[in-house]
């Protein structure tokens, strides 16, 4: 029998993760020291290549998502009454050509139900008090809210448990990075007299700081405020009326903010673990990184974790891999996406927050070009929806074949084709062109679907992984490599 692996912290990534290795058949067990779920919104964008690969689970529910949420296709960047940038998410090949604003609690409540329905609950109230790694697995101690201890062994060990990671400081993992100098503010408001559509989200950049308005649906919107520079502790947010006098300096006349929903004050870290990895226990989300909240991507990133580890997981647990490459290439693979998220973030909140007025016109100037580019608002748009991020030096590529898709790139999904990674086994998936003989029997088995799928380019074969990135492309008819590749796993 697989062996249960324990998952500590209930949150998307938590769940995500739950959701992947149960419908890959891993017997899964969720924890999480909360009583109850917070039902604030907190994060509230999810990405097109989040949404594509949750379609993979099943049962609609990328579809349920998106009938819940609100599709922003627009960003709009101002300084004062000028237009930096008008960035339209037009060109990502996608189902999902668009950024859903949707609060993490529905985000979470959806997620919940599609468990219930691989009767996987999570058990909260249950906190991870201790733990003992060895090479086979992990023996973990359990206290119940009532007092009541319980000890149990468990094929692996993921932390999904915040940013201040219980997990993560047992190991001993070094958090490498830094504390932002700047404080900052955020609330849900319902709104009147916004100047954009609810398809639009606009910033402002400003002398005193940034302002940013993202529309969750109807009248509710989510804004966020640079305060300026950090002194002492956190401070308490801003009361309703400085909300709405610091909005009236920084965006445009007649926006008025109605009433409250929820507000929060905070301050920006950038760190990343040094090792995604100590043997059979795994760190995934803010446990492995955090980061500005600028782009919207620590949820998505913090799930696409998940769904990177779960498939390569299975397969191992399940005994149909005993490659070690399989869990090696996690942290690698994955280190190095959070590497350019927390980058990428960065910039843009240093950006957003510069405070010499000889900087901040450079950067206005030079800006009002740059993101005017085609190219470059391509190369943005890529990096924004995630659909750009790959595995370039991933220990699991192969070969890649002439001009076409390189080893770790991202696989668009084929309209009228089920989603790389779908069903009860994380198999690989072919795509052969028109004429290519048929795969040998060397290729065949359960790591690879039954049938290959076509290739639209003329000739070729690729060889595509659980979770839709190119493992390897030959020239027709050399099915050796994807022969011995598939025997290396």
């Amino acid at each position: 029998m697989t062996d249960t692996v324990l998952i500590s912290g209930a949150g998307p990534v938590g769940l995500v993760m739950a959701l992947e290795l149960a419908r890959y058949g891993v017997p899964v067990r969720l924890v999480d020291r909360m009583a109850a779920r917070a039902k604030t919104s907190r994060a509230v964008a999810v990405w097109p290549r989040t949404l594509e690969l949750l379609e993979r689970a099943g049962g609609g529910l990328s579809a349920e998502l998106v009938s819940l949420g609100n599709p922003v296709t627009v960003a709009n960047i101002f300084a004062g009454a000028s237009e930096i940038a008008r960035i339209e998410l037009k060109e990502v090949v996608t189902p999902y050509p668009f950024v859903l604003m949707l609060p993490q609690s529905e985000t979470e409540r959806v997620l919940v139900r599609h468990l219930a329905e691989r009767d996987v609950a999570a058990e909260l109230g249950v906190e991870l008090t201790g733990f003992e790694p060895d090479e086979a697995g992990v023996t973990a101690t359990l206290r119940h809210a009532d007092g009541r201890e319980e000890t149990g062994r468990y094929g692996a060990l993921i932390a999904c448990d915040g940013a201040h990671s219980p997990i993560r400081h047992r190991l001993g993992l070094s958090f490498e990075g830094n504390t932002l100098g700047n404080d900052w503010a955020q609330g849900d408001f319902h709104i009147e007299g916004v100047p954009f559509p609810p398809s639009e989200f606009a910033t402002w950049w400003h002398e005193e700081g940034p302002a940013v308005l993202f529309p969750l649906g109807g009248t509710r919107y989510r804004l966020i405020l640079g305060l300026g520079p950090s002194s002492g502790a956190v401070p308490p947010p801003p009361s309703f009326e400085t909300f709405q006098a610091i909005l009236d300096r920084r965006g445009p006349s007649g926006i008025r903010l109605v009433d409250t929903v929820w507000t929060t004050s905070f301050r920006i870290n950038e760190r990343q673990v040094n090792a995604y990895r100590a043997g059979r226990v795994f760190l995934a989300g803010d446990a492995a990184h955090v980061h500005s909240p600028a782009g919207g991507q620590g949820m998505n990133t913090g799930m696409q974790d998940a769904m990177n580890l779960a498939w390569k997981l299975a397969l191992v647990l399940r005994g149909l891999s005993t490659s070690p490459l399989l869990l090696d290439s996690y942290d690698p693979e994955r280190r190095a996406v959070g590497a350019e998220v927390i980058a990428t973030a960065g910039r843009m909140t240093r950006l957003a927050t510069l405070k010499n007025p000889l900087a901040r016109h450079l950067r206005n100037t030079v800006m009002q070009f740059v993101l005017g580019l085609p190219m470059v608002q391509h190369a943005l748009e890529g990096e924004l929806t995630e659909t750009a991020t790959h595995y370039a030096d991933s220990p699991l590529n192969g070969v890649s074949w002439q001009s076409g898709p390189r080893a770790g790139e991202r696989m668009a999904p084929v309209e009228g084709e089920a989603p790389y990674g779908a069903g009860d086994m994380p198999r690989f998936a072919l795509r052969v062109g028109a004429g290519v003989e048929a795969p040998p029997a060397g290729v065949a088995g359960p790591l690879v679907e039954a049938a290959p799928r076509p290739n639209p380019v003329e000739g070729g074969i690729e060889l595509v992984r659980p979770d839709g990135y190119l493992a390897l492309s030959v020239a027709d008819g050399e099915w050796g490599p994807v022969a011995a590749y598939l025997a290396g796993l």
